[in-house]
């Protein structure tokens, strides 16, 4: 471990004493914990966190670097791409299922402040835009459409712009980690204490309130004494039991999208104090079948041959539907035209037929079922038009030129990938509450284990959790800053 000594000491195996105070302890050095440290201490507050691993970063810096920021950012004003708070706020309510109204204003009103904040931290998102559909830019453009603004029919509900920023570091991975490391010296510059290698087991509470934290380090146990907590542990998607009981599909995929330490003590630990736990069914998952873009002219149906998404929906919203569907079974059907293998082989290629007939009974759909929608589809896209679904018609083009091919978005047969969303209720300053909206005094949670914008798969858009971690995790770390001075 290193850091400072406010954790206290003591022998291999031997309980520690209380040790000296501090104002705020943050459980968890990522996005969030990260953000919420450093504006603690920013504002004058004693701060120390408390990590597992043996280094800073967590799932997020794991991640490929999108930040979700709108209302006329500096890389938005710069690219030509008018936004505005209330356009943002707007497009978050329609998305959202259970939206709470004061953290939307809030992310719409304080985005463009928030992403001046990130600049201040030593980079700067490049000054550029990526224009074709993607999960995330292959190099370093600064902003694209990483959610549903496009599609209908949010795009009638808001103005549609691009707000997934992302760092300048090429690649779909680990982009987040230079944000991490300017956090981490930032930090130090503030004298935000630091143990690698603690975990949390335990909340000390007096009186319903909660009044600092037990730990281990290998052998080691102690406490801590603090004017509040914050949680910052991250998801749940590495605990089975969890995942067996909240989020099932989550069990039935290759992979999930987390480090070891995603196991849920942030939650377990709100939890035990009385804290109430909200949306932890469901789950980001995904098996994205773009790019290339030009799928996304082609058709998504289930076994019955029917269609049940627009196609042009961002790819976990596309996902989330497919889960819906029958036996989670779904096929992506084009023509010789709009044929390309994706980018990213997460959904097989299952094979090309001569006739439309003859793919139905290789894909065991009900004869006539698939005919009569791929007609239908290829009638209305021809006059421009999509009345079932109303496709953007960027991406509306008949699919009528024999042979076609399949591509398969089952779940067990595409790869799909994902994370847990559940997280502790909490204020829109972070403080948890219980189920009947009391707070629990001195608790605060951010990130993966709080609840705040992104709720489902469905409505999420890249870039939101890096983007709510971190904002809200500062509105965290400066409450519990100003609670230590009152």
């Amino acid at each position: 471990m290193r850091g400072d000594s406010a954790a206290g000491g003591g022998g291999p195996g031997e309980t520690c004493k209380p040790a000296a105070d501090v104002d705020v302890l943050v459980v968890g050095f990522g996005i969030a914990g990260g953000c919420a440290a450093v504006e603690a201490a920013a504002s004058g507050a004693s701060v120390l966190i408390l990590e597992r691993a043996a280094v800073a970063g967590g799932t997020s810096a794991m991640a490929g670097g999108h930040f979700y920021l709108g209302g006329g950012t500096v890389v938005q004003r710069a690219t030509g791409h008018p936004d505005s708070a209330d356009e943002m706020y707007a497009y978050l309510m329609a998305v959202t299922p259970e939206p709470e109204p004061d953290k939307i204003r809030a992310y719409a009103d304080g985005s463009v402040e928030h992403c001046d904040w990130l600049e201040s931290l030593g980079f700067e998102f490049e000054r550029s835009y990526y224009a074709e559909k993607a999960v995330i830019q292959p190099q370093t453009q600064g902003l694209m459409y990483t959610g549903n603004e496009k599609v209908w029919p949010f795009r009638d509900l808001a103005v549609p712009a691009p707000r997934g920023h992302k760092v300048p570091v090429p690649g779909d991975t680990q982009g987040a980690r230079m944000v991490i490391d300017l956090l981490e010296r930032r930090a130090a510059e503030l004298g935000v204490g630091v143990r690698f290698e603690t975990g949390v087991t335990g909340l000390l509470a007096d009186g319903g309130a909660v009044t600092g934290v037990a730990w281990r380090s290998f052998g080691r146990t102690g406490t801590v004494r603090a004017g509040s907590v914050i949680l910052a542990a991250g998801g749940f998607v590495m605990n089975a039991e969890m995942v067996a009981r909240h989020v099932p599909q989550l069990a039935q995929k290759p992979f999930v999208l987390g480090t070891t330490y995603d196991d849920g003590t942030g939650i377990k630990l709100g939890l035990s104090v009385g804290a109430q736990a909200l949306h932890m069914d469901q789950a980001f998952i995904t098996a994205p079948f773009y790019p290339p873009g030009r799928l996304l002219t082609g058709i998504v149906v289930n076994c019955e041959g029917k269609r049940f998404v627009a196609e042009d929906s961002y790819h976990s919203r596309t996902s989330g539907f497919v889960l819906d569907q029958p036996g989670c079974a779904a096929y992506l059907i084009v023509d010789s035209e709009h044929m390309e293998h994706p980018s990213f082989p997460l959904v097989p290629f299952i094979d090309g037929w001569e006739t439309v007939r003859e793919m139905e009974a290789g894909l065991g759909i009900p004869a006539g079922n698939l005919v009569t929608t791929l007609a239908a589809y290829n009638d209305a896209a021809a006059r421009g038009e999509d009345p079932e679904f109303h496709k953007h018609p960027d991406w509306l083009e008949p699919q009528d030129t024999g042979p076609w091919a399949a591509f398969d978005l089952s779940l067990g047969k595409a790869m799909y990938a994902g994370f847990t969303l559940g997280g502790l209720r909490c204020t829109v300053d972070g403080q948890v509450q219980r189920a009947d909206g009391s707070v629990v005094t001195g608790l605060y949670a951010a990130g993966a284990c709080a609840s705040n914008i992104a709720q489902d798969g469905k409505g999420y858009s890249s870039g939101t959790q890096l983007g709510e971690g971190s904002f809200f995790g500062r509105r965290a770390g400066r409450h519990a800053a100003q609670r230590a001075r009152t």
